[in-house]
């Protein structure tokens, strides 16, 4: 920024429009529909400013702008002049995509220090004012704000000083300026209203216009047109008015017209279209359009040759601190040059292309818009692609538009902008303009900022700045200077390859460009090797200088490819990196990825050299091979070569060297050979190494037979039959080059067949289909064939799959419509004997798995099927048999085939169901398979019983009972039975299928033989069956539960009762005699060994219980289980039953319990006459539920049994139940009393919070603001609120603020009220609903004052009422107890210990509604609420 500018370029030819990049514009950004046809100016004129606009693009996503970020943020200004307050300015939290793109230093900043020189002077010497405009042509005006006007020319010289002091102190301050296209006037608006124009050749005053616009407003832009006696200006009223230049008989005038009235909405910028001297003859210049941007929307309009409006586009909402920007210029697309509009206020920048066709039309097109991520104050075009912003922190914004990429970002402080705020605000002439124009003008800076000839000038307080591109060079050296290589190859690259944005300075043809950028980035890479050498650390770790010349070498690398100059990589860069041994250790390590990618094909000899040495040394022989397969070896000692690569099993690389090298396919195969054939012979097995290099090997020949490289890429096409041809002939010879006496014949066949058999004949199979009509080819394949027969049928080493495999490589060959091979049947015949020998049961499964193969794929028509058949069947080969009836379609004996197969039996259901049910067999067909599937329903239900009943129940629903009648084994029947009719078996063939109730009868029989636990769940779960019948079963078999069940379930109550307590009594006699007969324990020991034995008691308590539990566990769980049945009958039968039939069922269950009890004396029955006890409660705990309990305990006394005065027996028992009773009814009791005492206190609390006395706040009433004591004679009531406001009573009846109801009024707080009325009318309405006329925290007082001497007299008066905010405060304390109310709990605890019915150790009475039975259900004993005092 320190260095003198070029004066020259002020003037500079890029002013003109370079045509020459017309074919790099998109055109697809300009593929927009048209508009209509636009309205007229006076139409626009007359509309309302709050109506829609009337010309709206088509494209309406251009006025959705609601999502518009409207928060303001405030900034400071930045040492600018008049710039005033800067608030309120909104910014769009968008950010512009930038990508990964170098674009350097785009522009090159500039202080014209003459100029800024001679401004500060001129401020200092003649009183000139500091500057407030500039505007840019051949030469630079700048206004100051003492009214003259500076006139530089190209050096920075002053030409004229235009104006004097006396005329700024007339005038104001130079508010615009504009120079005409000739460089011969200039206008100089003011900020008191004048206009003048000056000669700029002898700087003579031409004319002064004072009636061009109304008076007391400020100029704000004065521009030329091209027109040359046509102008504009615009004042700080928001009106635009045309000035037209005459000369009549040697007088010069200004005639001045409005072109838009302020009244409708105050214009701030306007923009006249300007055409260089190229495009005069431009259809659209003849039209002398203007861009005008109001507060509210852009208007373009024609001057000439009428006046016209050509298009209005409102902005929609933006912030009203935005300052609206235009400008204008002409871009070339769609192979013509056509101006456009860039326009914004805010963060968006829109474009409209204006263009004209063939026929005459206009059209207006909008472009894609440009979001930024600031706020724009100034817009301007540096060329047709580059724009220039700066923002509302004067921040400088390069964009390219096309891509929308920004490219720079200038901090633009120190430029100290000069803002035009005073001249909006029209100071000069008492500030008459609208705020909404003033806030714009805080940011407003339109006479500032100048653009001209591909440079933009900005005006500084105290000096001028000017941008300009850099050239494409000096945008690269500018880096180079701050040692940035890498950003600077990147940005020359863009340049190359023309992806780069604001190219200035490349010219030419594309190839010529391209010639001239690389020979600069051959420049840059050798200066790179140079930096990188002098840079590297000389001392340090080894890894910090690898790491060096790893950043620096992959560059080098990456952009000589590029360039397509290895000569310059391999001979001049590496020529130096090769003096340092890191460096060059780096370089060849570097090369192994491009070599592998195959970006680099061929190194010269000493890299290549260096490279396989410098592998071999470090023992990278893996990179070594990657490498070599993928280069041009020919350079290359082949020997060298070749050798190296099998002393390190470089197989791949060497197999490439001789292909590549020396055309030579045979030699490596014999190498590989040498590999795995002596192993092979040997029948050892096999290392891994040589199965990777057999399996290499297969792949090779592979590859060589199908015209395929190895490893990758394709033979020479002249190569190909020659190459199939020596591989051929390599296969079928007799013996190896190096032969044995001891080698049999066709040594290489012999060793593949060994190797892998399958692989081999799939290698052949491939290599076979591409024979077509080449005869030798087909010679070959024949005599392939016939060896192969001969070393494998001649053989006895090879197993029955691999000769399996050879004739199914055979029968798919012969089976081709075009086979033209020859294979004698009876070899064929010999094979089928080998694999069905029945003298080998070996490898059984393999061979037939062989056969069938051999058979699917085509080899059947080459035996006698039934010697075949008969050859399967002997050697037990169930699937070639299956396959044989298949094929003939006799599939009933295929199920033969399933049954004698054993590994397959399970199979056999899923292919009967798929002939039954599947189309595609005769009706003969399925009903041979019917047959046959029921000639063996046996043996089937044997294999699976569940299938089975599956497969009846679908498929022989009609024969049934002759299956069941077949089935001899009654365990087979069950087994049938249950899988057919229990629905618990999954399937439930039952829903398609229904059985008369003999059949369900007869299953229920068959489970009380074999499953009698299941035959309770079965009757539970099926319906089908007859219950006097079932019964008989039952009884029969004597299961007493199933019996139970079914007399329940038929209603005979009684009977079940009694089947289930014959049961009980049975299990509680078991339970008694094994309690008599336990053993008893060890008697205690008495005097000094006492002690000894309470501690071997103690320590041995634990496990005497376990003994004793495991001895009478046993009966117990028995009789606990058969108690459960019995209760569990007595209580789902007690609910439908009378009182008396109740005590029927329950008193002898009591008896039946107690009886034993009687038995089981002494110390030996003690735990089981406890555990009698527990079980007896039980049945008490049930009992009381449906009978009362006096009538228990009266029946247990008159009970003769128990009336001989022997209470001790059941003492416990009633003991147990008073206990339970007491426990409940104090339990009861307790809870009442705790929540009357917690209701009481609640209640006592709120009284004393509501009664209490209150004190007033102030001694004066809130609504007349008077003392209460106004008249001395008069008495007057005096209403206090908790809140402490105090009125008169007459005063709040006057506000309304008493609240209607039943009883005396009541009275709300005016004051509280009046701050809430949010909630005022809500909260009333909730008060008024509830019924509540009185607050409960208001007072009432009465005043009466009788004298002067006498003090005031006061009565109080308490009334039972609530204010609303205490109202409030007693909801939220009812709330606190969730849940229901105290009065219904105490209710329903009073109902419970009332009811006789209801039993004591069972309180919930399942039929009652009662809230206890909710689980729910919890009493909380919470302490009281706080309330605050």
């Amino acid at each position: 920024m320190s260095e003198s500018p070029d004066t020259r370029s002020l003037v500079s030819a890029s002013s003109q429009l370079n045509l020459m990049e017309i074919d790099a514009i998109d055109d697809k950004e300009f593929d927009i529909p048209q508009v209509d046809t636009p309205p007229t100016l006076e139409s626009i004129l007359n509309e309302p400013e709050d109506e829609d606009e009337p010309f709206i693009l088509e494209d309406t996503c251009l006025l959705n702008t609601e999502n518009i970020d409207t928060h303001s943020c405030e900034t400071s200004s930045l040492a600018s002049s008049d710039s005033g307050d800067r608030t309120h300015l909104k910014r769009r939290k968008k950010t512009v995509e930038m990508n990964a793109n170098v674009h350097g230093s785009v522009l090159r900043h500039n202080i014209l220090k003459g100029i800024s020189a001679q401004i500060v002077s001129a401020a200092d010497k003649v009183d000139a004012g500091l500057p407030t405009a500039i505007t840019v042509s051949s030469v630079i005006a700048v206004g100051t704000s003492h009214g003259l006007a500076l006139v530089f020319d190209q050096n920075q010289a002053l030409r004229l000083c235009l104006g004097t002091t006396a005329m700024g102190a007339e005038y104001g301050a130079v508010s615009a300026l504009s120079i005409n296209h000739d460089c011969t006037r200039l206008l100089c608006g003011f900020a008191k209203g004048q206009i003048t124009m000056w000669d700029l050749a002898n700087g003579k005053l031409l004319r002064t216009i004072t009636d061009a616009h109304p008076p007391g407003t400020a100029i704000l832009h004065v521009k030329f047109t091209d027109h040359p006696a046509l102008a504009v200006c615009n004042d700080s009223g928001g009106s635009v008015f045309e000035l037209s230049f005459r000369r009549v008989m040697g007088m010069r005038t200004c005639d001045s017209r409005c072109l838009f009235s302020g009244s409708k909405g105050e214009v701030c910028c306007v923009e006249p279209l300007h055409a260089g001297p190229e495009l005069k003859d431009h259809p659209i210049t003849q039209y002398s359009l203007l861009a005008m941007a109001s507060l509210t929307k852009i208007l373009v309009i024609g001057l000439k040759p009428t006046l016209k409006v050509w298009m209005t586009f409102p902005y929609g909402k933006t912030d009203p601190a935005s300052v609206p920007q235009l400008a204008w210029q002409f871009v070339s697309a769609q192979k013509a040059v056509n101006p456009i509009l860039a326009f914004c206020r805010g963060d968006t920048i829109h474009f409209l292309l204006v263009k004209k066709d063939d026929s005459g039309t206009i059209h207006v097109i909008k472009q894609r818009q440009l979001h930024l991520n600031c706020d724009v104050i100034s817009l301007s075009w540096i060329n047709s692609r580059t724009l220039v912003m700066v923002d509302s922190v004067e921040k400088l914004h390069v964009v390219d538009r096309p891509s929308q990429e920004e490219l720079e970002l200038l901090d633009m402080a120190e430029v100290q902008l000069v803002y035009s705020s005073s001249h909006f605000k029209s100071l000069a002439t008492g500030g008459n303009v609208s705020q909404a124009l003033a806030l714009v003008g805080e940011r407003a800076c339109y006479q500032s900022v100048c653009s001209y000839g591909g440079q933009v000038v900005y005006l500084g307080t105290k000096s001028v700045h000017i941008m300009t591109l850099r050239n494409w060079k000096e945008r690269v050296d500018h880096l180079l200077k701050q040692e940035k290589f890498v950003e600077a190859l990147a940005l020359a690259w863009s340049f190359h390859e023309g992806t780069a944005k604001a190219v200035l300075g490349l010219f030419g043809e594309p190839a010529k460009r391209k010639g001239v950028v690389a020979d600069k980035m051959v420049e840059i890479l050798l200066q790179y090797a140079e930096r990188s050498l002098k840079k590297c650390p000389e001392q340090g770790k080894i890894q910090v200088m690898e790491q060096h010349f790893q950043d620096v070498v992959p560059v080098l690398l990456d952009y000589c490819l590029l360039l397509q100059r290895t000569d310059l990589l391999f001979n001049q860069i590496y020529g130096r990196l090769v003096e340092n041994c890191v460096a060059k250790g780096v370089f060849l390590e570097s090369l192994e990825p491009y070599i592998l990618s195959e970006r680099i094909g061929c190194l010269s000899a000493p890299v290549m050299r260096d490279l396989l040495a410098y592998f071999q040394d470090n023992g990278m022989m893996g990179s070594v091979e990657g490498c070599l397969v993928h280069m041009d070896i020919t350079n290359l000692d082949i020997q060298q070569v070749v050798q190296m690569c099998w002393d390190n099993q470089l197989y791949d690389a060497m197999i490439y060297v001789f292909n590549s090298g020396m055309n030579d396919y045979i030699t490596p195969m014999e190498k590989l050979f040498q590999v795995i054939g002596p192993a092979l012979r040997d029948g050892k097995p096999l290392t891994d190494i040589e199965v990777v290099m057999g399996n290499k090997l297969l792949v090779y020949i592979s590859c060589c037979l199908a015209g395929r490289a190895y490893p990758l890429g394709d033979i020479p096409e002249d190569l190909v039959p020659l190459v199939k041809n020596q591989v051929f002939e390599f296969l079928i010879r007799l013996h190896s080059v190096e032969a044995g006496d001891e080698e049999e014949l066709y040594p290489f066949i012999r060793t593949l067949l060994h190797f892998d058999t399958r692989e081999f004949l799939n290698v052949l199979a491939l290599t076979f289909e591409d024979f077509k009509n080449d005869k030798q080819a087909l010679e070959y394949q024949q005599r392939i064939v016939d060896i192969l027969l001969k070393v494998m049928v001649e053989n006895s080493d090879f197993t029955p799959s691999q000769v399996g495999c050879l004739f199914t490589f055979l029968a798919r060959q012969l089976a081709k419509p075009d086979n033209t091979l020859f294979v004698n049947r009876k070899l064929f015949d010999q094979v089928l004997e080998f694999l069905c020998s029945p003298d080998d049961d070996s490898r059984h499964t393999e061979r037939q798995q062989v056969l069938l193969e051999l058979l699917q794929v085509g080899g059947v028509v080459q035996f006698d099927e039934s010697r075949l058949l008969s050859l399967a069947e002997k050697a037990e080969f169930y699937q070639i048999c299956e396959f044989m009836y298949e094929k003939n379609q006799l599939y009933d004996k295929i199920i033969d085939c399933y049954l004698q197969d054993p590994l397959r039996k399970e199979e056999i259901f899923n292919y009967v169901h798929n002939i039954l049910s599947m189309p595609g067999y005769s009706t003969e067909e399925k009903r041979s398979v019917w047959d046959k599937t029921l000639q063996h329903i046996q043996e089937l239900v044997s294999i699976n019983p569940s299938k089975s009943a599956e497969m009846v129940s679908g498929h022989f629903a009609e024969e049934i009972q002759p299956i069941i009648t077949t089935l001899q084994d009654e365990y087979l029947v069950f087994q049938f039975l249950k899988n057919l009719l229990d629905p618990r078996e999954g399937q439930a063939p039952q829903s398609q299928l229904r059985l008369g109730p003999d059949m369900h009868e007869h299953l229920v029989g068959l489970l009380c033989r074999f499953s009698p636990l299941e035959v309770t769940p079965f009757l539970r779960h099926s319906q089908d069956y007859r219950l006097e019948e079932t019964i008989q079963i039952t009884e029969q078999h004597q299961l007493h539960e199933a019996t139970a069940f079914l007399l329940e379930k038929k209603g005979d109550v009684q009977g079940a009762f009694q089947v289930l307590l014959k049961t009980l009594d049975s299990k509680l006699s078991s339970l008694a005699q094994e309690g008599l007969k336990a053993p008893a324990p060890a008697p205690g020991r008495e005097g000094e060994e006492e002690e000894q034995e309470v501690e071997k008691r103690s320590a041995q308590e634990e496990e005497v219980e376990v003994e004793e539990r495991s001895v009478e566990d046993g009966p117990l769980q028995r009789v606990q289980e058969a108690l459960g049945d019995i209760i569990a009958l007595c209580v789902r039968s007690s609910h439908g039953l009378n009182q008396q039939q109740r005590e029927a069922l329950w008193f002898p269950l009591l008896e039946a319990m107690m009886s034993p009890q009687k038995l089981l004396k002494g110390p030996d029955a003690k735990h089981t006459s406890e555990a009698l006890k527990e079980l007896t409660m039980q049945v008490l705990n049930n009992m009381s539920t449906f009978i009362a309990l006096p009538a228990i305990i009266q029946r247990i006394l008159q009970d003769p049994v128990y009336g001989k005065g022997k209470l001790a027996e059941i003492q416990g028992l009633i003991l147990g139940m008073l206990d339970t009773f007491t426990y409940e009814q104090t339990l009861l009791e307790t809870t009442t009393s705790l929540l009357n005492s917690d209701l009481h206190w609640s209640l006592s609390q709120l009284r004393a919070a509501v009664s209490r006395g209150l004190h007033p706040r102030q001694d004066h009433c809130n609504i007349c603001l008077q003392q209460y004591k106004r008249r001395q004679e008069s008495q007057e009531e005096i209403i206090i609120f908790s809140c402490g406001h105090l009125y008169h009573c007459q005063c709040l009846q006057r506000k309304d603020q008493g609240v209607p109801g039943a009883g005396p009024v009541g009275w709300s707080c005016y004051k509280c009220t009046s701050s809430q009325a949010g909630r005022s009318s809500e909260r009333s309405a909730v008060e008024t609903g509830r019924g509540r006329a009185a607050s409960l925290a208001q007072n009432r007082v009465t005043s009466a004052h009788r004298g002067v001497g006498e003090g005031p007299g006061k009565k109080m008066m308490c009334e039972a009422t609530l204010d609303a905010q205490q109202s409030l405060a007693w909801d939220q304390l009812r709330c606190i107890y969730r849940g229901p109310s105290r009065l219904a709990i105490l209710s329903e605890l009073s109902s419970s210990h009332s009811n006789e019915k209801a039993g004591l150790l069972n309180p919930a009475h399942p039929g009652t509604g009662s809230m206890f039975q909710s689980e729910a259900f919890q009493l909380k004993l919470s302490p009281p609420p706080l309330v605050e005092e």
